[in-house]
């Protein structure tokens, strides 16, 4: 439940993917790739490539979903499998909120501070998981009951964003972006949970 990168400065209206493939092209930015067979969970507004697992679009994942007749089971499973292992990145982006109310308030500094705020937040929230062992805040986040807070951003796993940058891509786009290989990938760890789910 610790940040390992952050990148601030772009504008609010680009959108999360174009900002993740400026971070991870551009050698510059120094965007720390996961070791071989590694992935970052994504969600579906980004593409499904490189080190990037993401869900199936326009598939259920809910759990009340998964019990509804039709649909493509072993992709619902997946999803419902991928939105649990995401829950955690959630609860990390909650805690962090509710530690740093600052972080609300953001636009009223001048542009330069507000993008010195998250980092510095994040490196505080670091420091705090690895030294304080019984922080408050970290053990409600383990509770199985813990109110994941809303983010800023409503998308559903398998909606797509209307929300667009400024080149005009949005992330309806990103099935478009989607490698052959990791979709083949992603095909077999579909598989591979579907089987061991009926075992």
């Amino acid at each position: 439940m610790k940040f390992t990168y952050m990148m601030t400065g772009w504008e609010g209206s680009v959108h999360d993917a174009r900002v993740l493939r400026a971070a991870t092209n551009d050698p510059i930015y120094k965007f720390p790739h996961p070791p071989p067979r590694k992935y970052f969970l994504v969600d579906a507004g980004y593409a499904n490539r490189d080190c990037f697992l993401s869900p199936y679009r326009k598939t259920n994942y809910h759990l009340t979903d998964r019990r509804r007749q039709g649909g493509d089971k072993k992709k619902e499973l997946f999803n419902y499998r991928h939105a649990s292992l995401r829950n955690a990145i959630e609860r990390t982006f909650g805690i962090w909120k509710n530690r740093f109310p600052i972080l609300k308030m953001i636009t009223n500094f001048p542009l330069e501070k507000q993008c010195m705020i998250p980092i510095a937040c994040a490196v505080v929230h670091n420091f705090i998981k690895m030294h304080a062992e019984d922080d408050e805040l970290f053990r409600e986040a383990m509770n199985d009951d813990y109110d994941v807070p809303a983010t800023d951003d409503p998308e559903e796993v398998g909606e797509t964003s209307t929300r667009a940058d400024d080149a005009g891509e949005s992330s309806t786009r990103a099935e478009n972006l989607d490698d052959f290989e990791m979709g083949q990938f992603r095909d077999g760890l579909k598989d591979a949970i579907w089987h061991d789910s009926n075992r």
